[in-house]
């Protein structure tokens, strides 16, 4: 019988976990981990649906998890304790060039990330950004890479602006306190900036770094779970793509379906108006852009972040197809 059991790592519970030796890929069970975050809605809308549940079975059994940013995740992963989910591409790229132990299967999300100004500051182009400080959700992640090419096509160094890391949900506190002029995040706190704090879009979606074509969110799974668990990761994947067809064509239900996850994970309230505008900044897709991501490899690198570009073999859409 199926059995479905939900966890959460936070900063103290992932040095928990990574602690234990993680006890590797079983069969007939699936360790999925995804965020809390709108950016992640396929895996939510595919749990909040059951279509993991109909696509795996009954005698599978489903253990969730979510994880505050894609290092922990990929620390995760690492450690043996989770299987399958979403993540950013940077951190999997990241990973992947000093232990390519997993591979990159499906696309989830383009988009979805935006580039804020906060009211007052005077910034009205990129190039007004030089000497400034800029939130970022954290170093190598996605909006940090969409930030640096942003820069890079404006001419500017990145090292000519103040990165300041900071968790998106908190970016608002930093635009409050002018603290920041500008954030690089990931929706729903760009229009929670917007409607709240009266910020303004200096680069929307569709804009911003590689636009409709920026990799937000991808699906990563280990090589040794999809060697042991060949049907279970395309059964993934079937469900995957349900999801994100789902989110295509119902965006008004999946944004009510992610407010209700998120209620019932976190215990936090989101609006429900603000999750739907957000909504039309994201693009779900199970298609993956190799090249945007080998230009994010390179951006990485050029940032210290990796050690090497070469990502060779980090994408396998062989199951998806």
């Amino acid at each position: 019988m199926k059995t479905w059991i939900k966890s959460s790592i936070g900063a103290v519970g992932t040095a928990a976990i990574l602690g234990a030796c993680g006890s590797g890929a079983t069969e007939g069970e699936v360790r999925i981990a995804y965020f809390p975050n709108l950016t992640h809605i396929a895996t939510i809308v595919a749990l909040e649906n059951d279509y993991f549940a109909e696509e795996l079975g009954d005698d599978v059994s489903i253990t969730t998890r979510t994880v505050p940013d894609g290092g922990a995740f990929m620390e995760a992963m690492t450690a043996n304790e989770v299987d399958i989910g979403t993540v950013g591409p940077g951190p999997a790229m990241n990973t992947y060039t000093r232990n390519p132990a997993h591979s990159i299967v499906a696309g989830a999300v383009n988009g979805g990330a935006v580039l804020m100004a906060r009211e007052g500051a005077g910034i009205e182009s990129v190039a007004d950004l030089v000497g400034e400080s800029v939130a970022i959700p954290t170093y190598g992640s996605t909006q940090d890479l969409m930030l640096r090419k942003a820069l890079a096509d404006a001419g500017i160094d990145a090292d000519d602006v103040n990165l300041v890391p900071q968790a998106p949900a908190d970016t608002s506190t930093l635009f409050s306190q002018e603290d920041v002029a500008a954030a690089a995040t990931q929706e729903p706190w760009g229009s929670y900036l917007a409607d709240n704090l009266n910020a303004s879009f200096l680069l929307d979606a569709d804009e911003f770094a590689w636009g409709e074509e920026s990799t937000n969110t991808v699906v990563v799974a280990t090589h040794d779970f999809m060697e042991v668990n060949d049907e279970l990761t395309r059964s993934y994947l079937r469900a995957h793509q349900r999801a994100v067809d789902f989110v295509s064509e119902n965006p008004d239900e999946a944004a009510e379906l992610f407010v209700q996850h998120i209620e019932a994970e976190t215990s936090s309230t989101l609006d429900i108006d603000e999750i739907k505008q957000s909504m039309q900044r994201l693009f779900p897709t199970t298609d993956v852009n190799e090249q945007v991501l080998q230009e994010m490899a390179e951006i990485s690198h050029e940032a210290d972040q990796m050690t090497s570009t070469d990502i060779e073999g980090l994408v396998d859409l062989s199951y998806l197809e």
